[in-house]
């Protein structure tokens, strides 16, 4: 996939594209099946799939104390764009100039002088342009002159494990994360959660007791909410590394403030592997995948006591993980 950060670089996009257009945080299932119609639809015409994504958020620049949480950062966001098909990814650097632009000179300035799209596929709930203010009839209007078709993609609905039958948003599965509800977020999305950043340095209370773990530096998205966690890990030497590996490793994820040592603790994001000799990984990046929530954190009487509980807690994750067809027998 091919990426397009500059007006200058629009001529290399071939005319009569395929085009969606939109955040694309958490390239959802419901995103999923935009670009799954956008894919095929290039296909059939044999052109290109154009996604366009703003970076950052809009809200972030607009009101910065309102910015939702981010779900997928740019990087993970573009190999899930390539993953689902997208030939080029236009990113937009959000700007107030940008955002300041009628939804009627959007249309002009990016999709009729540059881009000239013959397809744009887009959700039932697409906004653009200045305060929010087009929709899909304002888009359907501005580009009618243009002989470029606009497809309009129905919200997509899922079934949560509670029986509940919800509209996936980027916001719901925000909400869900918030509440520790990874499993549920995973159907949302059609894949685990998943989280980036670099491994730092610990503390060495996890190897004092047993069960050392990899440190993850705090990543600028949501973090889900306190608790234990099943979930894989895959390790990089960048970033991009990191996304992109085929190997995943079993891991219990602690998220929390380590109560049981005092109340001082920042928030530690904490993966102990279900492999042996994991060796120094200090520096290297660190993906986590959550799967799914074995219970909330607690404060034990002793050191003694949590290693009792986290060696419950690895019997657990492996059974879990077994469940889902991984060949590593539940000790």
């Amino acid at each position: 996939m091919k990426i397009i950060q500059t007006i200058s670089q629009f001529q290399q996009i071939p005319k009569g594209c395929v085009l969606t257009i939109g955040n694309f945080d958490g390239v959802h299932v419901g995103h999923q099946e935009i670009l799954a119609v956008a894919r095929k639809a290039a296909e059939q015409n044999n052109t290109e799939l154009i996604a366009m994504v703003f970076d950052p958020h809009p809200v972030a620049i607009l009101h910065p104390e309102m910015a939702p949480g981010v779900l997928t950062p740019l990087d993970i966001k573009k190999h899930l764009l390539a993953q689902y098909g997208v030939d080029r990814l236009i990113v937009l650097r959000t700007n107030h100039k940008l955002l300041e632009l009628s939804p009627e000179d959007f249309v002009k300035q990016f999709l009729v002088e540059n881009i000239k799209p013959d397809l744009i596929v887009e959700g039932d709930d697409f906004n653009f342009g200045a305060e929010r203010a087009g929709n899909i009839d304002t888009l359907k209007k501005s580009i009618a002159e243009n002989n470029c078709e606009v497809r309009v993609i129905g919200a997509k609905k899922i079934k949560l494990s509670t029986g509940q039958t919800v509209r996936i948003s980027s916001t719901m599965i925000r909400y869900m994360l918030e509440g520790g509800h990874v499993a549920d977020a995973a159907i949302a999305l059609g894949r685990p959660y998943r989280i980036c950043e670099r491994i730092i340095q610990g503390r060495g209370v996890g190897i004092k007791l047993g069960f050392p773990t990899l440190n993850m530096k705090k990543p600028k998205q949501v973090i889900p909410a306190e608790g234990v966690y099943a979930g894989y890990v895959k390790i990089g030497q960048v970033m991009d590394e990191a996304v992109k590996s085929k190997e995943k490793i079993p891991a219990v994820y602690s998220i929390g403030q380590a109560r049981t040592y005092g109340d001082d603790f920042p928030l530690l994001i904490e993966a102990h592997l279900l492999i042996e000799n994991v060796g120094d990984l200090i520096g290297r990046y660190m993906t986590m995948d959550f799967v799914q929530r074995i219970r909330n954190q607690h404060k034990f009487k002793s050191p003694e006591d949590l290693s009792k509980q986290i060696a419950k807690d690895c019997y657990q994750t492996r059974k879990i993980l077994a469940a889902q067809g991984e060949d590593f027998a539940s000790e």
